[in-house]
């Protein structure tokens, strides 16, 4: 049988920011792309599901010249990857409909999208905290798709991520994007607050944290190594 993977996506369009007007956000790029890649290459079933099973938003940022060192091609290449998956970014599965029995793992993509719905979404909470308990199973989430985490809650109503080591989006990194300001709320902090043991690498650099059947990466150049990660975890299993 081959191991089926959860891929989540944001489904917001914006962002509201502490002084209620709307940032356009979505999902970033790279950080969809590059994991569907290294689960399509290690033969995963993958399927994709948003909030609501609407067609998720990307943000354009993601795919600008100052997002990509000034490299074309690359943003070429993304946008074919995004256009060759039209079909199934188009019609992603309900997250809410999801059964957690069915899937080995969930990956959670990033982008700032997921502040918006994901941090407070109980179908991702029930998800992440449904895999979570099975030692089996493995939970991923890269940047502020690691916002995802909150809303999970044990039968006793704590947080399952308490005393877990992991990582997002750190709030340097949130100050250095000029967001921070602007934010009604921190990733890095709101997980340091909730109980997590948050470890954080040199901003924008690759950095991944693995704990058990945890595997989180902090930011756009972790998005690949996190799924490499994952699948090496769930290959020990």
């Amino acid at each position: 049988m081959s191991t089926a993977i959860l891929v989540v996506i944001t489904g917001a369009n914006a962002w509201t920011l502490n002084d209620g007007s709307k940032h356009p956000t979505g999902y970033w790029a790279s950080e969809f792309i590059h994991p569907h890649q290294v689960f399509t290459k290690a033969g995963f079933d993958i399927t994709i599901a948003t909030p609501g099973g609407v067609e998720p938003t990307v943000d354009q940022v993601s795919l600008s010249p100052a997002m990509n060192g000034d490299d074309q091609a690359s943003i070429d290449a993304q946008r074919a990857y995004l256009a060759e998956l039209g079909d199934k970014l188009a019609s992603p599965v309900v997250l809410e409909k999801i059964d957690p029995a069915d899937f080995d793992a969930v990956y959670v993509t990033g982008g700032h999208g997921p502040m918006e719905d994901l941090s407070v979404h109980d179908g991702i909470g029930r998800v992440v905290t449904t895999l979570l308990g099975d030692p089996n199973k493995v939970v991923g989430a890269v940047c502020h798709g690691v916002a995802a985490l909150l809303p999970a809650r044990a039968e006793d109503g704590s947080w399952p991520f308490a005393g877990r080591k992991l990582t997002s989006l750190t709030d340097e990194e949130e100050n250095l994007v000029g967001l921070a300001p602007k934010a009604p709320w921190l990733l890095e902090s709101r997980l340091r607050a909730a109980g997590g043991q948050f470890q954080g690498g040199a901003a924008f650099a690759p950095y991944v944290v693995v704990d058990g059947n945890l595997v989180t990466g902090q930011n756009p150049a972790s998005a690949g190594p996190s799924a490499e990660a994952l699948v090496e975890v769930l290959a020990g299993k």
